[in-house]
């Protein structure tokens, strides 16, 4: 046996163990009883540990360097350096704060579910607080060694390669024009007369149509299911992809986008490349690429006027209203693209959705970087969720700094793909978009020739290619922001 293909054995053993892990994570969130969480912790802190160890073996240093020296094909020397930067990412840090932060985010996590609702930022800021001190452990050790920033370095274990003075440089560009665009979709739309769909649309009626849409958008339910936690996200693994979602039964357009938007990041798990199963090489390239599957489906496709057109008859004859003028097209066209700034992220419209990543990208940057406490950021909530989209959050912790799910497990540095993200989605269907009439394909109810590009392109490539040369292949060049903006000004303003 080669030292490559030990090293390959080597990965795909890691790899069953975050099998495991990401099975675990999935039932602590959708299924666990409330008295599990004190045991699941520790287990999965055990099992964290041990991925840990493993990853970090000493015999792995000299089987690195003796692989580099074998003959390889083109594709096995980029599994190899995939393999080895992951490598040398999991050798930075020590075995006990690896288990220090699994417990410690494991505990925040769970109970920020209950002092969420009960608005309780007291008891949960301590929890953050521990969440927080190890987090800043780690971006200094990962900073250490990659001669990165602290945030930086956090940065690259979600969006490799991207830096803050590249984000800060996007970010600023959308701070110029986001306000005003904001303005002049609203005022746009006052002359629209929305009918809001009014409930109840029953839970069974709604998980009908999420279903059925998931189906149209080609999830395959023998490798995933969907079910229900109190923050949406897509789990598991490429032959077993959990997403959940929240239901409303005021309002059933939430639950079904969010299932159509987990989907998006569902087709590009399942669609990752088979025979690269297991191996860093094989999955996804980055949370920002991740992200923009999601958004793709969720903004580019699903609310756009052709689908609709497909989904308004669909919610019509699930929920037995026909003559509802709420659910007509026109409607419902209306209804699914109304901008209007409001507390909640998960909830935003695309057009304001950009201020509520930048507002927490610039907190968590200045937390890892020892900028602010944990104790500053409420007022620094209210005070950029005023400047930004006009509302107060003062005192409003539930709908404010305590809404999110990221950092009470550590993961910062991961905000800003979301809006790296939606550009990257922009880029893509305008890419596409020359190559095929997407929206009659839509209208034809032909989704197989989009789904057919992203696979190519996107799915397919996995981590072969970075994000950058990956959208240079895809689309012709580099990211280019550009992209959003026309979107959102063709959709919105120019319609």
């Amino acid at each position: 046996m080669t030292y490559y293909q030990k090293l390959e054995q080597h990965a795909q053993k890691l790899s069953r163990i975050s099998h495991l892990s990401a099975i675990c994570s999935w039932d602590q969130a959708a299924k666990m009883p409330e008295g599990g969480n004190a045991a699941r912790s520790e287990a999965m802190a055990e099992l964290a540990l041990i991925h840990h160890e493993l990853a970090t073996a000493p015999q792995l240093a000299e089987w690195y360097e003796k692989a580099a020296a074998e003959s390889l094909s083109a594709e096995q020397k980029i599994s190899l350096k995939e393999m080895k930067r992951r490598w040398q990412m999991e050798n930075l840090l020590p075995s006990e704060l690896v288990e220090q932060k699994s417990l410690a985010g494991s505990a925040c996590e769970h109970a920020w579910r209950t002092q969420r609702k009960e608005n309780n930022w007291h008891e949960f800021s301590q929890n953050l607080e521990k969440v927080v001190q190890l987090a800043r452990k780690e971006a200094q050790i990962r900073a250490e060694a990659t001669g990165l920033s602290r945030y930086d370095a956090m940065l690259d274990l979600y969006e490799p390669g991207m830096t803050c003075e590249k984000i800060d440089q996007i970010f600023g560009d959308v701070k110029t024009w986001l306000p005003q665009l904001i303005q002049d979709v609203r005022q746009k739309q006052l002359s629209d007369e929305v009918i809001t769909p009014k409930g109840p649309f029953p839970v069974a009626q709604q998980k009908t149509l999420s279903l059925d849409i998931m189906g149209k958008l080609g999830f395959d339910f023998k490798h995933g299911r969907l079910d229900v936690s109190t923050h949406p996200f897509c789990g598991g693994v490429p032959t077993d992809v959990r997403i959940t979602t929240r239901y409303d039964e005021a309002d059933f357009t939430s639950a079904l986008m969010g299932v159509i938007h987990e989907t998006g990041h569902a087709r590009y798990e399942q669609g990752l490349p088979v025979q690269w199963a297991g191996l860093p090489v094989g999955e996804a390239r980055s949370m920002g690429v991740h992200e923009s599957q999601s958004l793709f489906f969720e903004m580019q496709l699903s609310r756009s006027q052709p689908f609709i057109e497909v989904l308004a008859p669909l919610a019509r004859e699930v929920f037995d209203r026909n003559n509802d003028k709420a659910l007509s097209t026109e409607n419902m066209a209306l209804y699914c693209t109304r901008v209007e700034p409001g507390y909640i992220r998960v909830d935003a419209d695309e057009v304001t959705y950009p201020a509520h990543i930048i507002l927490r990208y610039e907190i968590e940057r200045d937390l890892i970087e020892g900028k602010i406490e944990v104790a500053d950021i409420p007022d620094l909530w209210d005070k950029k969720m005023t400047e930004y989209l006009g509302l107060s959050t003062k005192g409003n912790f539930t709908d404010g700094c305590m809404q999110d799910i990221h950092w009470t497990d550590g993961s910062f540095g991961y905000f800003p793909s979301y809006t790296l993200g939606a550009m990257y989605a922009a880029q893509f269907m305008a890419a596409m978009s020359r190559e095929m009439n997407v929206e009659n394909l839509i209208r034809e109810r032909n989704l197989q020739p989009i789904f057919n590009w992203l696979d190519k392109h996107v799915w397919k490539k996995a981590s072969f290619l970075s994000t950058d040369d990956l959208l240079k292949e895809a689309t012709g060049e580099s990211l280019n922001p550009t992209f959003f903006k026309t979107h959102l000004e063709n959709r919105y303003l120019n319609n």
